[in-house]
């Protein structure tokens, strides 16, 4: 019994020694007063993997390269709820493309800077020669809302829609959608100008299960509003074709879920022609 004794006591201490030494710190830096940033692509440039931007630079910084580059009308980080961070301020951002080999290797072909505030927002370079435009994230988002058969979704629509080359439509987009229940082209917040945003705007999702997690396929419609705000009719875009028609098209919204909807590219060019980008939020 002795024995047992002096072993439980031995035991006891080495397991007290091992608790004292092996102590778990988790090394991680706070975010919460950093800058947060996720970074949009939305140059009018053909949609082809030559025009895709494959090393991007923030503050000297390797933050995209050719094994995880950002892809033409895309964004990086290209995940869900995820952001970059750095220390608010003035932030260079550089960006390099394979397509403009002098004579190898990846070649310069944006370079600015842009002021970041602390909190999250979203950076979007729409030409090569000018400064990035910046929004606020909106975070944190409202609770989701459901009721019975459908809910609530969230669309951000931003107007990044040039013309032609170098030239942004001077006009402002009211954004649509098709409610299903009543067959109605309801706006989704108010008309946007170039480099403007609606902001998170709720749009009823009816599911098309009704005992399912909820989603639906929505028809978005655009009308085009002059600078006095009368609606001059739907917004006609060029397509592929050399022909003028107007612009629609279907994305399946799920319940709860928030998505950023770019509308970006050339209006009245065939190649790139444009259409909205759909990143989802959360």
């Amino acid at each position: 019994m002795k024995i047992i004794k002096y072993l439980s006591l031995v035991l006891a201490v080495v397991l007290t020694a091992s608790c004292e030494k092996n102590v778990i710190e988790f090394d991680a830096t706070p975010i919460s007063d950093m800058a947060e940033f996720q970074l949009h692509y939305m140059v009018p440039v053909t949609a082809t993997a030559p025009f895709n931007i494959t090393r991007v630079e923030v503050n000297g910084q390797l933050f995209a390269n050719v094994k995880a580059p950002l892809n033409t009308y895309n964004v990086i980080p290209n995940s869900v709820g995820k952001f970059y961070a750095v220390n608010p301020g003035n932030v260079n951002l550089k960006m390099y493309m394979t397509a403009k080999l002098e004579p190898k290797g990846d070649s310069l072909v944006y370079d600015q800077s842009v002021t970041l505030a602390k909190g999250k927002q979203n950076v979007f370079v729409h030409a090569f020669d000018q400064v990035p435009v910046t929004f606020d994230n909106g975070f944190p988002y409202v609770a989701r809302q459901t009721v019975t058969t459908d809910s609530t979704a969230w669309v951000k629509f931003y107007n990044f829609l040039y013309e032609t080359a170098g030239v942004p439509t001077t006009n402002k987009i009211q954004y649509q959608y098709l409610d299903s229940r009543t067959g109605a082209n309801v706006n989704i917040g108010a008309p946007v100008a170039f480099g403007e945003t609606t902001g998170w705007i709720p749009v009823t999702v009816v599911k098309s299960v009704e005992v399912s997690a909820g989603s639906r396929i929505i028809t978005f419609k655009m009308q085009e509003v002059n600078a006095s705000g009368s609606v001059i009719g739907p917004l006609k875009i060029m397509n592929t074709s050399g022909a003028f028609i107007d612009y629609t098209a279907t994305a399946t919204l799920f319940i709860g879920r928030r998505y950023h909807h770019t509308m970006a590219g050339f209006r009245a060019v065939k190649a790139p022609n444009s259409s909205v980008r759909i990143f989802t939020a959360l």
